[in-house]
């Protein structure tokens, strides 16, 4: 009676199996083979001995891949690439039998390293950089419809890592330092372009200034007269500001200079 017993417990026992958050199972029975039912969350009763339960988790899960791939215009690139992966609850039971438990590392790094060449292979090396979004957009179509064929859906996709030759990257940096040389050898033809039209202007603004000068001195005496009181006055401002007592003849303050003027026309 107590063999018959401990024999009960341990047959209830293997009879219940438990389904988690975020998992679900199906069953295997040595008669018929995998059962299409899927059991979502909770406790679930199966045949002991005769039947299994294999658990999958249902949850999205990271998986990074790189890969080396050629551009359009013959550049290796070295791109990361994380997508996020889960199984479709409903397939498990064609998923179990065609791939097993393992079903990621079996399908992911194969498809993920076809649609990186094939999409990659699509853009030069520049438009890589430029297009990123786009060029992510194109592996995310391409990557869906190859995994649904799997039975696996895909909830992102985004590349993580982008990295080019040695070659390429010290072609960009002579690029960059060439564009910044030609852009400082054209700042200084410009500069050098307007000293000169200053140096234009200012020469014909003295040369129409000796000219006005020239014209009113001859036609008016008294203009000459009125430069020498301002030139007088500017000196006397500067004596009368200097700490220094300084006795200056009309000579010196260049109030003679009408005189001059007139004797000499005499």
């Amino acid at each position: 009676a107590a063999a018959a017993g401990g024999a009960l417990l341990f047959a209830a026992y293997h009879s219940l199996f438990n389904v988690e958050g975020g998992k679900r199972a199906i069953v295997f029975n040595r008669v018929i083979g995998v059962k299409e039912q899927v059991y979502g969350e909770g406790t679930h009763i199966i045949l002991p001995w005769v039947e299994r339960p294999v658990i999958y988790d249902v949850r999205s899960r990271p998986n990074i891949i790189t890969s080396t791939s050629g551009t359009k215009d013959l550049q290796m690139v070295n791109i990361s690439l994380r997508v996020l992966t889960r199984p479709v609850p409903d397939r498990l039971p064609q998923i179990y039998r065609t791939l097993g438990t393992d079903y990621a590392e079996r399908v992911l790094p194969s498809i993920i390293q076809e649609t990186l060449k094939s999409v990659i292979a699509q853009y030069n090396a520049s438009q890589l950089l430029t297009m990123r979004e786009v060029v992510s957009r194109d592996i995310r179509r391409i990557l869906t419809t190859r995994a649904l064929g799997f039975n696996i859906a895909l909830d992102d996709v985004s590349i993580t890592s982008l990295t080019f030759g040695k070659e390429y990257t010290n072609a960009v940096e002579a690029k960059q330092v060439a564009q910044q040389e030609s852009e400082r050898a054209r700042f200084v033809v410009e500069r050098a372009l307007q000293e000169k039209k200053q140096a234009i202007i200012r020469a014909e603004g003295e040369a129409q200034s000796a000219k006005l000068i020239g014209e009113a001195m001859s036609s008016n005496p008294a203009f000459l007269s009125l430069r020498r009181i301002e030139a007088a006055r500017d000196v006397a401002g500067t004596i009368a500001r200097s700490s220094n007592r300084v006795f200056l003849n009309a000579e010196s303050l260049l109030l003679s200079l009408e005189q001059k003027d007139l004797a000499g026309k005499k």
